[in-house]
């Protein structure tokens, strides 16, 4: 069975049909399915869908992301503590981090209200040890300049990795697991590959980030957007057990210990 370490399950995009496309992704080995957060308001939703749905297990990993940067209020951070400090079930805090990638995202005090956001979720993480989810877009040193300078060690998920190989074995001492999800699948991502294929599997998770990003298997090409799904996890397994030449059972087998392992999950 696969662990989706990072699925935004609790979208609107999956309100017409979410107990069919549990069903489905569990029918396709997919038994635990992470939920990332990113803004206070839909929280309730969040802990809502989790407590929906049996099987596969729904994981909340409740944050605030710095692409809403602009909406955040310090009030969500004090919510936030709260939810973490009462809630057992979150597994996570995430998806977190910082976002230079967005021209919206540039100007200075934006810039220095994800840092501080940033930091904020951090030592949140710290008091009440739990991992975190990173969102890292064009701005990886910085991140890693933030983990080393509040001696972070509680480990997590980078989401869709992004970086390059020097920044993805930096993450790995300081506990991290990448995540790697349907751009894999694209010839493009020549990048990302080589990381991959260089990266011991044991530094390594899976995900699908749906309902975007989805593998390049399952795209349709008449559509404009075609909505990814955690039961097509399986295809970002066979891409990355075909890249590094090893056996499909391995890779998944590897990556759902050590997302138990950083998530700190008996199973």
């Amino acid at each position: 069975m696969m662990i989706d370490t990072h699925c935004h399950f609790d979208v609107d995009d999956f309100d017409a049909d979410r107990a069919e496309v549990a069903a489905r992704a569990l029918a396709a080995g997919v038994d635990t399915i992470v939920i990332p957060g990113y803004i206070a308001a839909l929280w309730p939703k969040l802990f809502s869908v989790c407590a929906s749905i049996a099987a596969p297990r729904l994981l909340p990993a409740p944050g605030l992301h710095p692409c809403y940067i602009a909406g955040h209020e310090q009030a969500d951070l004090v919510e936030l503590e709260r939810i973490v400090s009462t809630q057992p079930e979150c597994v996570a805090i995430g998806e977190i981090g910082l976002d230079y990638f967005l021209d919206e995202l540039k100007a200075p005090e934006l810039k220095a209200k994800q840092q501080a956001f940033f930091r904020a979720q951090l030592e949140l993480a710290m008091r009440y040890p739990k991992p975190v989810i990173l969102h890292v877009r064009k701005a990886h040193q910085d991140v890693i300049h933030i983990l080393h300078e509040l001696k972070f060690r509680e480990g997590g998920i980078v989401h869709a990795y992004s970086g390059g190989i020097e920044e993805a074995r930096h993450y790995a001492k300081m506990g991290f697991r990448l995540g790697i999800g349907g751009p894999l699948t694209y010839d493009q991502s020549k990048r990302l590959r080589a990381v991959v294929a260089d990266m011991p599997l044991q530094a390594l998770v899976l995900e699908t980030d749906a309902p975007d990003m989805i593998p390049q298997a399952h795209r349709d090409p008449a559509a404009r957007r075609t909505r990814n799904s955690p039961e097509f996890l399986p295809s970002v397994a066979q891409a990355m057990a075909e890249l590094k030449g090893l056996p499909l059972a391995e890779v998944e087998t590897v990556t759902r210990q050590q997302s138990l392992a950083v998530l700190r999950l008996a199973s």
